[in-house]
């Protein structure tokens, strides 16, 4: 779970508080596990949620996303250059504005769908699709000088 929480908090005593403070909630809440997932995924959903609302909590204020002028694109593509690395894609993941950031770490790294991104967050599914869309184009951004091989 730490390494979960790490993925979300920039720093690892954040982390470690905020992965603590989900095994409390998880804790306290024992009786509403259903068992209609496995006690990790649970867990996992604290942990995050948790992780989620120190950051909200940091910021004070939520700047909603403007889905007047956000046009939903579906886009399939999520390939990398050919010899990127795992870490490669972590570190250009962690370089994404925030928004970005969470929606494409909880699509890529936890596998969560749109609705369910959208849910936690607290914004539409279009919001979501839009902000993997924008994050994956900046991850390809970060990403493309592997494809011509200069290793720059």
């Amino acid at each position: 779970m730490l390494v979960i929480a790490k993925r979300y908090m920039k720093d690892t005593a954040l982390a470690e508080d905020a992965m603590q403070e989900g095994f409390i909630k998880a804790f306290q809440k024992l009786a509403q596990f259903k068992g209609d997932v496995t006690f990790g995924a649970w867990l996992k959903r604290i942990v995050i949620n948790t992780c989620l609302d120190t950051i909200k909590a940091q910021k004070a204020v939520w700047t909603g996303i403007n889905e007047e002028v956000m046009s939903v694109v579906d886009d399939q593509d999520h390939t990398v250059p050919d010899g990127t690395t795992v870490n490669e894609v972590k570190t250009a993941i962690a370089n994404l504005p925030e928004k970005y950031r969470l929606v494409t770490q909880m699509f890529y790294l936890e596998g969560y769908d749109h609705s369910e991104i959208a849910s936690i967050m607290n914004i539409s599914e279009a919001a979501s699709r839009t902000c993997l869309f924008r994050g994956k184009s900046q991850i390809k951004k970060q990403l493309k000088h592997l494809d011509h091989g200069t290793g720059y």
